[in-house]
């Protein structure tokens, strides 16, 4: 299995659970501005310390399981996870809080 495909995966969950935190709680519409700002610095976290982390050699990454398109050292793959961080976390939080919204 390919990161390409595992982060498919993943990324679409994250999108579903956004699709029903936002179609269902108006809470969780008023985040979004805030969810795009959280985005945006933790993407560049993940850029710094993952062509760092690559940089020292803490960690590689198998050339076949990898697309080979990168920013730094970091593969393109490595920057789905803080994506689905910055969707799902924030939309589970909204579906699972108060109701009182």
């Amino acid at each position: 299995m390919t990161y390409l495909l595992l982060n498919a995966v993943f990324l679409s969950v994250a999108a579903v659970v956004a699709a029903v935190a936002f179609r269902i709680r108006p809470a969780y519409r008023r985040i979004l501005p805030s969810l795009g700002i959280t985005l945006l610095g933790v993407l560049a976290l993940t850029a710094v310390f993952d062509n760092i982390m690559i940089g020292i050699g803490l960690v590689d990454y198998d050339p076949d399981r990898i697309s080979g398109l990168r920013l730094g050292l970091a593969p393109i793959e490595d920057f789905a996870y803080p994506v689905a961080a910055a969707l799902l976390l924030p939309a589970l939080w909204a579906l699972l809080g108060r109701t009182d919204d």
